[in-house]
């Protein structure tokens, strides 16, 4: 029994972890965009819901980090975005809200939820498509799911492998720098002193 609410805690905090969701209010004419740090090849989706203000829209539009559009939207309301991450990269959700010169504007409400990987695909009809029972469709999300903690891991496998890389790399520059550091002053120290002795040479203060 304890084993069984481990691993069903496990795999609750794995499923929180591929889900976000927020409310906020968008002041007129402003803008808001919500940035994330995503894998490559990861599927996204998003449920949105702006509280309607008469004579007020609000445009939506997914962006990458170069400004290219994944998903595009205007006068948006209510309904659902999908895309799939072409590398990994910074992706922005923004929504912009607009009021006409002259008009009083209210700030308005939005709803966002996000979804990543598994949490994002949709297992609605595969039951019949693929003639699966509610069961074996549940061990195949959890399937996926595993597949996908795989891939995390891994990822951050690589990364803290390029991080160390980078920290060594890091290690044996200063080293060097402080090894070129001390040669200079040497130099600089031995330079000095041959230059007082023959100075005061010059001088006859000494022989």
């Amino acid at each position: 029994m304890k084993m069984d609410f481990s691993v069903t805690l496990l795999v609750g905090l794995v499923f929180c972890s591929f889900t976000d969701s927020l409310r906020f209010h968008l002041i007129p004419n402003g803008q808001k965009c919500l940035r994330e740090e995503i894998h490559k090849d990861v599927l996204v989706s998003g449920d949105f819901d702006i509280v309607e203000v008469q004579g007020q829209t609000i445009d939506l539009h997914v962006v990458d980090s170069k400004g290219g559009y994944l998903w595009k939207k205007e006068h948006a309301e209510k309904g659902r975005f999908t895309f799939t991450t072409d590398e990994y990269e910074v992706y922005e959700i923004c929504f912009s809200s607009k009021v006409p010169h002259g008009t009083r504007g209210f700030p308005q409400e939005v709803y966002l939820n996000t979804k990543h990987g598994v949490e994002a695909k949709s297992y609605e009809g595969l039951d019949e498509a693929a003639k699966l029972k509610p069961l074996e469709v549940e061990l195949k999300r959890l399937e996926d799911l595993s597949e996908a903690i795989v891939k995390d891991f891994s990822f951050m496998r690589v990364r803290e492998e390029q991080m160390r890389d980078t920290n060594e790399s890091t290690n044996t520059r200063v080293l060097y720098f402080s090894i070129f550091s001390m040669l200079c002053l040497l130099g600089l120290a031995t330079w000095q002193v041959i230059y007082l002795r023959s100075f005061f040479k010059s001088k006859k203060l000494i022989e």
